[in-house]
């Protein structure tokens, strides 16, 4: 009987998946604010159907109560969260709320699965997390000189990336030495750094008028990403890159600065390859030899990635169902290679319904982008949706061995409180030139009215005279 039951919940779960996944992009296709409101409605409704079949199957695997009762602490803060956006900004957006609170669940479910330990830990920072990131809209909306504070965003990025050296408080792990560790706390100062770094190039293009300040700009943005190269967080440097060039580019529309950044890319790998391989590329070379051929290297740097193809391959379409797999054998699991985990028990069906929806997210931050008039908040907008996106690409690139393992974490699923948070506020950010953008379209739509109603008022006169 348990088994029929965890076979039943694990085939609702992909259905309940599926059909959520279609409304983050119906959502983009319907015509009128009703039947977007009835997408978002119902995507409520897919969100607590699948966290509840899930925690079902972690009850009847792991046999202990108190999965249910993390279900509920859970569930209940996340529809607070909703709520409270929705009630605190009425012209928030309502997906990107919706997607934040899903993906956090996925996180906390997945990792109750593999440590209950840590998903407490999480949960409980998350949480603290959601509480602090929801006055950023309000706080930013006070703030009016946000623009101005270029040096003052370079200045605190490159103390805090430069912290990590600091005797005592800097902490190398897997060979990169870009954690601090403060009070019995360990972070990230990178996971930070990265809005620092994205507010400083939108604040220096805002300003930008002749090619010398692109190029002390361009001189600055290089120094961030030498801090990184020396900590050796190669993937933080290879997000660091991507965000600067595809920013300069929306700033100044000029192909020519798309292709000097892939020609100094390519320079740069091979500049490094040829010249520290076997010094400060040594244990990225470790991570290279397991991409190209995991299988050769099986029993030593190639382990992790055999595992995380596996536990991929085991899982097939419809996963083991949550609780009936081994993803604890993979390294790192909870964190690194999270989304191999999540594809043996909830299926690569799952797998790949869960990368749609961080497209969708993307897509969303990528129109709002689009649409702000105030080139400031464009800029910042487009800089997270690339910082975002790439990072998914990174950490589910690196489990499929689509590319080299980055040691990127999946954003607000993998375990890790600085990742969860710097994304936490990169979204709520979001949030608010999403505001801007509402307020702007309202400022329009009054004006449209105004004008019809003049209009209007005008004929009747001309009527009058005629009569």
């Amino acid at each position: 009987m348990a088994n029929l039951v965890c076979t039943i919940s694990k085939y609702l779960v992909l259905l309940f998946m599926a059909l959520y996944t279609i409304k983050c992009f119906t959502y983009f296709t319907a015509r009128d604010r009703e039947k977007r409101t009835s997408n978002l409605n119902k995507q409520i409704f897919y969100i607590f159907m699948i966290h509840f079949l899930c925690h079902v199957m972690l009850y009847i695997n792991m046999e202990d109560a108190k999965v249910f009762l993390y279900y509920i602490i859970e569930i209940s803060i996340a529809i607070l969260y909703i709520l409270a956006f929705r009630l605190v900004y009425k012209n928030s957006s309502r997906l990107l709320t919706n997607n934040v609170a899903f993906l956090m669940l996925i996180g906390y479910t997945v990792l109750l699965r593999l440590s209950p330990g840590l998903a407490i830990r999480q949960f409980i920072l998350a949480s603290v997390g959601l509480v602090v990131t929801i006055f950023i809209p309000f706080i930013m909306g006070k703030l009016k000189k946000l623009r101005m504070w270029s040096t003052l965003y370079g200045l605190t990025g490159i103390i805090l990336l430069a912290s990590v050296f600091i005797p005592g408080v800097g902490q190398v792990i897997n060979g990169s030495r870009n954690w601090i560790h403060i009070a019995g706390v360990s972070l990230q100062p990178m996971e930070f750094v990265k809005i620092l770094f994205i507010f400083f190039v939108a604040s220096s293009l805002v300003k930008l008028s002749t090619f010398m300040e692109l190029f002390k700009n361009a001189i600055i943005a290089a120094t961030f990403m030498l801090i990184l190269i020396i900590e050796k967080d190669f993937g933080a440097v290879v997000l660091f890159f991507i965000v600067y060039f595809m920013m300069v580019y929306l700033a100044t529309s000029r192909s020519i600065f798309m292709i000097l950044g892939i020609g100094l890319g390519v320079g740069a790998t091979v500049l490094g390859y040829l010249l520290f391989k076997d010094t400060l590329f040594a244990h990225v070379m470790v991570r290279v030899h397991a991409w190209q051929d995991p299988f050769l290297y099986q029993q030593s740097e190639g382990y992790q990635v055999c595992e995380s193809l596996f536990a991929i391959g085991t899982g097939g379409f419809a996963g083991t169902g949550l609780g009936n797999g081994m993803p604890y054998l993979i390294p790192v699991a909870e964190s690194d290679f999270i989304f191999s985990a999540i594809c043996e028990e909830l299926g690569v069906v799952f797998g790949l319904a869960l990368i749609l929806i961080y497209l969708s997210s993307f897509i969303a931050i990528q129109n709002i982008a689009m649409k702000c008039k105030q080139p400031f908040f464009k800029y910042v907008t487009f800089g997270i949706a690339i910082s975002y996106i790439f990072q998914v690409f990174l950490n589910i690139g690196g489990a499929t061995k689509f590319i080299p393992s980055t040691g990127v974490t999946l954003p607000l699923i993998s375990y890790g409180v600085s990742s969860v948070f710097s994304t936490l506020i990169m979204f709520s950010i979001v949030q608010y030139t999403y505001i801007l953008v509402s307020d702007e379209a309202d400022e329009v739509e009054k004006e449209k009215r105004r004008i019809a109603k003049a209009e209007g008022t005008s004929i009747a006169e001309d009527a009058g005279a005629f009569g």
